[in-house]
């Protein structure tokens, strides 16, 4: 490690990258260090099944990185990032042989929806024409709001349970099993407050931006902000792992794209002992089970409809899903669990050889569950496209304990970077959000409002918190 550097920031997931690129453009000299040998975090690809066929170790499908407020101010099309867009954004197939589509068009996707049209349509219209002024409020650390009308709109639903907002708003079976298969992203009980949120907001994104996947895998996202630091002059360093805050050159500020286990484990006794407490105390969410698969031909799915969308929601009913989370929430493992598939390569070729195809999925897990749901996942797919067993030319699996190895950040399997209760939603992971008890130290991970997801705005925040207290940049 060369000295000499103003800002250091260990991680480069996308939050850490998004930190030094906003150091960077205020003219500081800023050094990553990530502890793997390829950089990106939860933005990795790889050859994971076999040669040929590239698949996403973690996130896959981006909503939330393509209408993030802070990557729309980066050239990153400059460098080499493309977004592709399945005709539709999600299809989530039902037993009776069809599939309820979101649609980028509101009407389009209530038309489908039957008797459930016209609350779709009341639910949706508004906060989907709002979208660009709700996220600047979303998106963020708890801030007096500067669109408070479509906020107040968007938390009067937002603030409840995705059961009490699905059985309220619509009478239906499609209409219901489509907000819960959204909610369900949330990682929570879909009886428990704030799940519904987690529903509204990929549904409004759905409709307003698009789920879309990065050309050559969600790795080129990681790629593009590498490239445009660089371009700044930032300095990155991989295969570089910080056991203790002792190994680093001076700099004036570090920001930390670690969760609160790794930040204790590195910053040692530089934390008071009641931030220590806050930090240990801070919970960690469910776990996943991820799998891939190289197949010799698409997904048969029984719904043809399934073939337009990059993602594909297999759960059933609303009662069906909830009755998977709720199980997961009591820390069992559910025999029908609710899983969330990408079939990239539809859309992208260059993820696999002519004629073949890879997909990814993954279902919820307790924390750190070592139980292998390969079987039940795979039995999940089935149902809805008979024969896709028959297609598996090889598959990869990964427990929790084989996602943190790669990510150490993923705790237990925790791909949020921490529960998304109620309180850990707003104050992650104390009050003092990016700002530790130590003199110009700064968490920036998805432990930081506002949680999880592509977006780089939790990278954000942090470091325009540190340009305000350590250069009083504001």
């Amino acid at each position: 490690m060369s000295p000499g550097h103003d800002a250091i920031i260990i991680g480069s997931g996308p939050n850490g990258l998004a930190a030094a690129i906003t150091l960077a453009r205020a003219g500081l000299s800023v050094l990553v260090l990530e502890a793997e040998q390829t950089l990106g975090g939860c933005l990795r690809s790889a050859e994971l099944t076999l040669p040929g066929f590239l698949h996403d170790i973690c996130s896959a499908v981006h909503p939330l990185a393509i209408s993030s407020p802070f990557f729309r101010t980066l050239p990153l099309v400059k460098y080499g990032l493309q977004w592709v867009h399945s005709p539709v954004p999600l299809a989530h197939p039902l037993d009776d042989g069809t599939a309820v589509l979101l649609e980028r068009d509101v009407e389009a996707t209530s038309i489908l929806l039957e008797n459930d049209r016209r609350a779709y349509s009341k639910l949706m219209n508004p906060l989907v024409r709002e979208w660009d002024q709700l996220q600047s409020d979303l998106l963020g650390p708890p801030h007096i709001p500067r669109y408070a009308t479509s906020l107040v709109r968007f938390g009067w639903q937002a603030l409840r349970s995705a059961w009490r907002v699905a059985k309220a708003s619509f009478k239906g079976v499609r209409a219901q099993a489509l907000f819960a298969g959204l909610a369900a992203h949330s990682m929570l009980p879909l009886e428990q407050v704030p799940s519904a949120a987690f529903g509204l907001i990929l549904g409004i994104t759905g409709h307003a931006v698009g789920w879309p996947v990065p050309r050559g895998g969600s790795r080129s996202i990681a790629k593009a902000l590498a490239a445009y630091l660089h371009s700044l002059g930032g300095d990155i360093q991989t295969g570089v792992r910080v056991r203790s805050l002792n190994e680093l050159p001076p700099a004036r500020a570090i920001l930390c794209d670690l969760t609160p286990r790794q930040l204790l484990s590195v910053a040692g006794n530089r934390l008071s002992a009641g931030y220590r407490r806050h930090l240990r105390r801070y919970r960690y969410g469910f776990g996943v089970f991820k799998m891939d698969w190289a197949l010799e031909g698409p997904i048969p799915w029984r719904s043809a409809d399934c073939l337009r969308a990059a993602t594909v929601h297999l759960g059933g009913t609303l009662q069906e899903i909830a009755a998977s989370e709720r199980v997961c929430g009591m820390g069992e493992t559910a025999t029908r669990p609710f899983v969330l598939l990408a079939q990239q390569s539809l859309f992208d070729g260059s993820r696999a050889p002519d004629g073949k195809h890879c997909v990814w999925a993954y279902c919820h897990v307790p924390n750190g569950s070592t139980f292998d749901m390969t079987d039940r996942i795979e039995a999940q797919i089935e149902r809805f496209a008979p024969g896709f067993k028959r297609r598996i030319i090889a598959r990869s699996t990964m427990a929790p304990r084989d996602l943190e190895r790669h990510n150490a950040n993923l705790v237990g399997g925790d791909i949020n970077g921490g529960a998304a209760s109620l309180r850990q939603l707003f104050l992650r992971p104390s009050i003092r959000l990016y700002r530790t008890s130590a003199q110009g130290l700064y968490l920036c991970s998805s432990s930081t409002p506002p949680g999880g997801g592509v977006h780089g705005m939790c990278g954000y925040f942090a470091a325009r918190e540190a340009l305000a207290q350590e250069w009083k940049v504001y």
